[in-house]
């Protein structure tokens, strides 16, 4: 699929409007910037970042929300394939040529080609997946503009409980792609969860990788060189880590190559369900951070199709069902009952409030 602009046909027009999609998932309220449009000529595109849509990550989350709602909606679609930075400008601008209504860019590298091309466009919509919108140093609002955001040291914060309850060495590890909040705040809540597990049973599991208080951690400073993410879980692998998450786009696959050939590590998957996406892999991967990034794709088309786009920000968290941990699946059976209620009381704290997880890099 490496290539500039594919374009998808429209699929026929449905008159159910959509309920309810992502389990959940919703949209945050706000002002409305434009009026209702028609269905059948509304065009919604998206821009990949430079992983493509193929990476059983965030970008094909993505896109998945994208068909979807062309599916359920009857709009037309378009998307545009990155291969490197270079290409972020030229693609956007391809999808303006092109006549889109709403334009997503997949990520926060997209950042400044989104925002320049909102504020040259503004009859158009514009959302940007898991990054806000900034003049270099601060964060500023778009009217014509919708940030995309995932509060995922909740989920990790989970994530990080179950390691500790799992480990058989007593040392987990993480490590991100790029020192960025929307890898970091993965990497906060993972040794939160692992605190409060040493906290509550008096353990002392060891998390690498990762000093939340300093911030400062393991990062390849790449998201598509799978050496590179293989290279670090050996590291970690070496230093006694039997439990690795990875949060690295494509790059966690080569620490997932790592666990698979060691044969006693596991690995926690992020953005979506890695033993659905990544089957090669699934007899090691304990659970996955999941970002439910296609459902809120899919609502921001579906408000912009009638009328209620807000620049507000989409905030996935736990009780909108944005942000959630996947089932153990091959693994189920290995946790233990008290484990598993641990986790489901934590879960059912965070959603009420009850219990906050706090991260200095977690979306506002």
């Amino acid at each position: 699929m490496k290539h500039l602009t594919k374009l998808v046909a429209a699929a026929g027009i449905v008159t159910l409007a959509l309920a309810g999609c992502g389990g959940g998932t919703t949209s945050n309220g706000g002002g409305t910037t434009s009026e209702a449009k028609d269905a059948s000529t509304f065009k919604a595109c998206a821009v990949s970042d430079a992983g493509g849509w193929d990476d059983k990550s965030f970008n094909e989350s993505a896109y998945n929300g994208l068909t979807a709602a062309r599916d359920n909606l009857g709009i037309q679609i378009n998307t545009a394939e990155s291969s490197s930075d270079t290409d972020f400008v030229p693609n956007v601008e391809a999808m303006v040529s092109d006549g889109c209504t709403l334009i997503i860019g997949v990520g926060f590298n997209l950042e400044q080609a989104i925002h320049k091309s909102a504020e040259q466009n503004t009859d158009l919509h514009y959302a940007l997946v898991d990054s806000s919108f900034t003049d270099g140093q601060e964060t500023v609002t778009l009217d014509n503009g919708r940030p995309l955001l995932f509060n995922t040291a909740e989920a990790a914060f989970l994530a990080g409980y179950a390691a500790a309850g799992m480990t058989k060495t007593g040392k987990v590890a993480t490590f991100g792609g790029m020192k960025i909040p929307s890898v970091t705040v993965f990497m906060d809540g993972f040794v939160d969860g692992v605190d409060a597990y040493n906290k509550a049973k008096g353990t002392s599991v060891q998390v690498l990788g990762w000093d939340k208080a300093t911030q400062n951690g393991s990062f390849t400073q790449d998201f598509d060189n799978q050496t590179l993410g293989k290279e670090q879980a050996q590291q970690f692998i070496s230093q006694g880590a039997d439990i690795i998450m990875p949060v690295a786009g494509p790059v966690g696959l080569g620490a997932a190559a790592a666990a698979k050939a060691d044969g006693n590590t596991w690995i926690i998957g992020v953005d979506s369900d890695w033993y659905v996406a990544n089957p090669d892999y699934s007899s090691i991967v304990l659970t996955s951070v999941m970002k439910e990034i296609g459902a809120s794709v899919e609502q921001t088309i579906k408000d912009s199709v009638e009328g209620k786009f807000s620049s507000d920000p989409y905030v996935g968290t736990l009780a909108n069902g944005g942000v959630s941990l996947a089932p153990f699946h091959d693994f189920d059976a290995k946790v233990s009952d008290e484990l598993k209620a641990d986790l489901a009381k934590l879960t059912e704290d965070i959603k009420s409030g009850k219990l906050v997880i706090e991260s200095q890099n977690a979306p506002k």
